[in-house]
């Protein structure tokens, strides 16, 4: 195994990352180390690798030798997420040197006061942090410079990267182990020698040489095992702060100091086996806990190794050729064969076959695919080849979107974890006072015990379990629902749904199958079927709602169009005037002036005329009170005929009704199934609708929903969702997300159905990857779950350090027994959130 060029860390069997510099084929650790050095090279910056000294001191990767690299707008591309506004950017980073939930904090403070950084979060659990920041008020070399600045690193997360430091991670906590552990094992020989020696009369030459040999024994294992406590010490001190590890620096550090006294002097007692004992135990904690929080953190990583490292483009010779999937560009043919991973977003031109997309939407059966399929990146090509075009590129993909809004989820925190961490702080600085107190009362009671118990004190207690308890379960519990198919992208969203005893309902969309046909169209004006068609066409171009998809699809199936016809005529439509009628409509009307409203329609201008399709009553503020009575009149009618309770929606020219469009939609097959489980969880279920009040109250008795309210605008869902919350109630909304943002945004917790075109722009809390709500139920019980394990966290940490403190307070606990408490109790923790992934 080589290393990296760039950085020097190990690069992983079958990279294909590399580059030819300076003559030699140089090979990378990932895509970020080959894009800076690309950048490097580029900008005739060779000089940087023929001048620099050896490969990273400590461990740093080169690159934050040279951080203004990374403000490179091409390199960017490749990591940062750009919003509307170019300047406001999104990048997903990696810290190194976290070790406690006091350096999530220090890292959080620090950069958040810096001008132009938006927000900054640190995921204890992972170790990941999400920035956004203000590219014209600080660059992104400047946030990372200043993470340095406080004695920790970060660098643009990479997938390959992340699985070379945790591994690396393992390696060099085994190896303290390892010392740890040869150092204990032979120092507590000695002891054992000392102990009985003092009992048989043991020479004291004797005894001094075995302190001698325990002190050069102890010394590695303060030198390297017990390093990381006291870099981690000396860092928060520096800056003013009481990490946790500060605590247990000081007894460390005390003990060996007092030992090595003791030897010199030859005076006193050692503690030299209460040292590497409690680096063992320490040490051995820590790692078990690393262990579980890389479990935690496995979804978001197996999302973000999806990818394959290269791909088979056709060229403009018609030629397959093998490239690097970082070598691909919009608009590429890319040939899929069967069991090759889709490597961008993008159509299918050519063939069909199957694909497993059960990572991004939990949904085990493939799903089948043709010509005009949309294809998502990261999911698997089963069947046969096929070839497609690439849509999307980079942080512009569905997977990208999923893993940025996974990620946000993760690192943002809850309340509940917020209070942890500050409580967390204070709980330091009194362990201290406790510690202080305790030396100065047992030096009166017994002068020689005082020391050993203060050791107890300082090491037995255990913040980490305080500061772990929340993050450790919200990891656990997001990562389970994402591989079920319902992503959580903020961090408040489980504890907002574990809370919640009211869902609130969209109907298209969402209690339906969101898939809308035209069923009947009835001309009620001058103009001719094939005007009416091709204006309402027109009308919805630019629309993405399911009515817009259902008028732009009649002209797609040979004879949807003459179904819809037919149901109006006296005779049917020989094929001559069904192709006229459809020639007609091809030359769609180019319209201006466009305005959309939510929940009411869509205005535009052709020529002279103003046009509006949309519902009943916003179409009826353009016409008179003659044209109104009319439609009133057939729609009483219509419903007292119960029609199918179809959905209508209407097209007029100012001053005249021009046709009337008719569509119907299926119910979702597992609707009801979902309504009468989240009944048996006590869930009051409401349903609200824009749609009409027939179509409404039909759904609604199918699915046996009491409260069904329609023709709402979304306002109007507001205001109702605002009145039940005034009434003590605790809401979630789930909706389509296409004309819902007022309401899902004004919802305690708020689910919307997701699909590719909408997903990056979700403002949802959740959003359901699989397009099914039999999830839904499921994440209510995952959410309570969670919440019960919070607290069984916070409470088994506090009880422990309410049970444990007294005890080393009075002596009732020795050095060796606290480390091994407070590593237990750490890990407890965590294993007990780990739970959640079984669920």
């Amino acid at each position: 195994m080589s290393d990296c060029f760039h950085c020097g860390l190990a690069v992983a069997e079958n990279n294909h990352y590399q580059l030819e510099i300076m003559g030699k084929n140089r090979q990378f650790c990932c895509i970020g180390c080959e894009a800076v050095a690309q950048a490097i090279v580029d900008n005739d910056l060779l000089d940087f690798y023929k001048f620099r000294t050896d490969k990273s001191e400590n461990s740093i990767p080169a690159a934050l030798q040279d951080l203004h690299i990374y403000d490179d707008e091409i390199l960017q591309k490749s990591f940062v997420r750009t919003e509307d506004d170019a300047a406001i950017r999104e990048a997903s980073l990696i810290l190194e040197g976290i070790v406690c939930a006091a350096c999530v904090w220090l890292n959080e403070k620090h950069i958040r006061q810096l001008k132009g950084v938006l927000s900054f979060s640190v995921n204890y659990s992972t170790h990941r942090a999400s920035l956004k920041w203000d590219n014209q008020k600080i660059q992104l070399s400047e946030v990372l410079q200043a993470i340095s600045d406080i004695g920790y690193h970060a660098h643009p997360f990479d997938a390959g990267r992340l699985e070379t430091l945790q591994k690396k991670e393992k390696s060099a906590a085994l190896r303290r182990i390892a010392i740890a552990a040869i150092g204990m094992m032979q120092v507590m020989m000695l002891a054992i020698a000392l102990y009985i020696g003092e009992s048989d009369g043991m020479s004291e030459n004797m005894q001094h040489f075995l302190r001698w040999i325990s002190l050069i024994i102890t010394t590695p294992v303060i030198l390297f095992a017990s390093r990381v406590f006291f870099v981690s010490a000396w860092r928060d001190i520096k800056r003013w702060q009481l990490g946790m590890d500060v605590p247990v620096a000081i007894a460390m550090g005390a003990a060996y100091s007092a030992s090595v006294w003791a030897t010199l002097s030859q005076s006193g007692e050692v503690y030299f086996d209460s040292v590497t004992m409690f680096t063992l135990f320490l040490l051995s904690g820590r790692y078990l806990e690393m262990t579980a929080r890389h479990k935690a953190g496995q979804v978001a990583d197996a999302l973000v190794r999806l990818l394959p490292a290269t791909a088979n483009r056709i060229n403009s010779q018609g030629e397959q050729e093998s490239i690097a999937v970082t070598a691909i560009e919009l608009h590429d043919q890319l040939l899929i064969k069967a069991g090759e991973i889709i490597p961008a977003d993008g159509v299918v031109i050519e063939g069909n076959s199957q694909v497993n997309e059960a990572l991004l939407t939990g949904e085990s059966l493939p799903l089948g695919k043709a010509k005009g399929s949309k294809l998502i990146a990261g999911t698997v090509n089963i069947d046969s080849p096929i070839t497609m075009q690439v849509e999307k590129l980079g942080n512009s993909t569905v997977l990208s979107s999923i893993i940025r809004l996974l990620e946000r989820a993760q690192s943002e925190k809850p309340m509940i974890a917020s209070l942890a961490d500050r409580a967390a702080a204070w709980f330091v600085l009194a362990l201290l006072m406790i510690a202080v107190v305790v030396f100065g009362a047992w030096s009166l009671i017994s002068p020689s015990d005082a020391f050993w118990i203060t050791l107890s004190v300082l090491v037995v207690t255990c913040p980490c379990a305080l500061s772990l308890a929340t993050p450790a379960a919200v990891t656990a519990a997001t990562g389970t629902l994402t591989r079920k198919g319902l992503l959580t992208t903020r961090g408040h969203a489980l504890e907002s749904l574990a809370n919640v005893n009211h869902i609130v309902f969209d109907k298209t969309g969402t209690l339906t199958q969101g898939k809308l046909s035209v069923t009947a169209i009835k001309r009620l004006g001058s103009a001719s079927y094939e005007e009416v068609i091709a204006l309402a066409m027109g009308l919805e171009q630019r629309s993405e709602h399911p009515i817009a998809a259902a008028i732009k699809a009649l002209n797609q199936a040979d004879n949807h169009l003459d179904q819809c016809l037919n149901k109006n005529l006296d005779k049917n439509l020989s094929a001559s005037e069904l192709s006229t009628i459809k020639q007609a409509i091809d030359n769609k009307f180019e319209f201006s002036d466009y305005l959309s409203i939510a929940g009411q329609g869509v205005e535009a201008q052709y020529q002279q005329y103003g046009y509006r399709l949309g519902r009943w009553d916003y179409v009826a503020e353009w016409l008179d009170s003659t044209q109104i009575d009319t439609v009133q009149s057939q729609q009483h009618q219509d419903n007292k005929q119960n029609q199918n309770h179809l959905s209508m929606i209407y097209l007029a020219r100012q001053g005249e009704l021009l046709a009337q469009f008719c569509l119907s939609d299926s119910l979702r097959p597992e609707a009801l199934s979902v309504i009468q489980a989240l009944k048996a969880q006590n869930i009051k279920v409401s349903l609200l609708s824009g749609d009409n009040q027939t179509a409404v109250d039909a759904v609604a008795q199918q699915l046996q929903i009491e409260h069904a309210i329609g023709t709402l605008l979304p306002a109007d869902k507001l205001k109702k969702i605002r009145q039940w919350q005034a009434q003590g109630e605790v809401v979630a909304m789930v909706g389509d997300g296409v004309n819902d943002a007022p309401v899902l945004a004004g919802a305690n917790v708020s689910l919307a159905m997701g699909s590719g075109s909408q997903l990056a722009q979700a403002s949802a809390d959740m959003i359901i990857l699989s397009e099914s709500l039999k999830q839904l139920p499921a994440a209510l019980t995952l959410s309570r779950k969670m919440q019960s394990v919070i607290y069984q966290n916070f409470s088994w940490a506090i009880f422990y350090n309410l049970l444990a403190i007294p005890l080393a307070a009075m002596g009732w606990i020795l050095p060796w027994m606290a480390a091994i408490g407070m590593s237990i109790s750490s890990v407890l923790v965590v294993l007990n959130a780990l739970r959640l992934r079984d669920i």
